[in-house]
């Protein structure tokens, strides 16, 4: 079986601005999660700040055998993730599965991508 149950990202932060057309080219963070396995994935994410008490969880389902890209800036509830604030996030599945972290900073014309594998917890 692929993937692990307990996903890291220590570095999280979406810009404030953006200069490209909304929704694709907005400044943002994704989480990939890629479940390879026969059962349906039950996801939560924690997000944890540096002056407060973390937010979440926010839960998304991630299909058997389907790959599923969330948006930080998509999650609503139980509050959005703030811009301009940095953060970090813990992502527990109850299968396992496999994750990515992406950012797209799009304040300058010259947009900058980034991504890097999370962390696979134990």
């Amino acid at each position: 079986m692929l993937g692990k149950t307990t996903w890291v990202i220590p570095e999280g932060y979406i810009p404030e601005g953006s200069t490209g057309p909304a929704p694709e080219m907005e400044s943002h963070e994704t989480v990939c999660a890629l479940n390879a396995g026969d059962d349906d994935a039950t996801v939560e994410l924690t997000i944890y700040f540096a002056d407060r008490e973390p937010a979440g969880p926010y839960v998304v389902t991630v299909p058997a055998r389907r790959t599923r890209h969330v948006r930080f800036d998509d999650l609503s509830d139980p509050e959005p993730v703030p811009r301009g604030t940095e953060y970090a996030s813990v992502i527990e599945s109850d299968v396992p599965i496999v994750c990515q972290h992406t950012r797209l900073d799009s304040r300058q014309a010259e947009n900058a991508l980034l991504s890097t594998m999370a962390y696979p917890g134990e």
